[in-house]
């Protein structure tokens, strides 16, 4: 297997960047929140890296055959679900790496800024314990998480990829470009 280094390169380059504006982003979005919607950014980003995750294993369990029949109807997403499943590798790699790792990173720093949010309130000695604390919960919400949604992606993975590619076909009609109306006859 050979390495394809200046797609490796990108996709560090791309992580670094995403995490560095996200972090940014979300420590500013943060320091103006109070506690309880500081904990609901902290849940959404847990759900944005599982439900990314879940499309990253369907595009792997995924079979091209359900999806020619509702190509030839014409139904709108079909080609798209093929070009999910054709490039499972490169969908995998955006989905569970990329957006996972990205979003598993985030919500870490999130946790720890929600600590020292709770630390204000003068925690003294118990910020380590609130700090592993938070740790272990964002831990067990991420890998509880994508733990229910693996199975749930391989036994439902050609919904879901219908459902994908019917958001990547409505993308693609307000002007976005993904390559997956470009699926051609290769067989797999």
């Amino acid at each position: 297997m050979q390495t394809n280094w200046k797609s490796v390169l990108t996709l560090t380059l791309t992580t670094f960047v995403l995490s560095v504006v996200l972090n940014l982003g979300s420590n500013s979005v943060l320091s103006f929140l109070p506690l309880t919607l500081s904990f609901v950014l902290l849940l959404f980003i847990i759900f944005i890296g599982v439900l990314f995750d879940i499309i990253g294993v369907a595009a792997t369990a995924g079979e091209e055959a359900p999806f020619h029949a509702m190509a030839s109807n014409r139904l709108a997403g079909a080609k798209q679900a093929i070009w999910l499943v054709r490039n499972a590798d490169a969908v995998s790699t955006f989905c569970n790496d990329l957006i996972g790792d990205v979003a598993g990173t985030l919500s870490g720093a999130i946790g720890v800024a929600i600590v020292f949010q709770l630390g204000s309130f003068s925690l003294g000695a118990g910020e380590a314990l609130a700090t592993t604390l938070m740790v272990a919960l964002i831990a067990a919400l991420t890998v509880g998480g994508k733990s229910i949604g693996k199975s749930f992606a391989i036994s439902n993975s050609t919904v879901i990829l219908m459902v994908v590619g019917r958001i990547l076909h409505s993308l693609e009609r307000v002007g976005l470009r993904f390559d997956a109306t470009t699926v051609k006859n290769k067989k797999r």
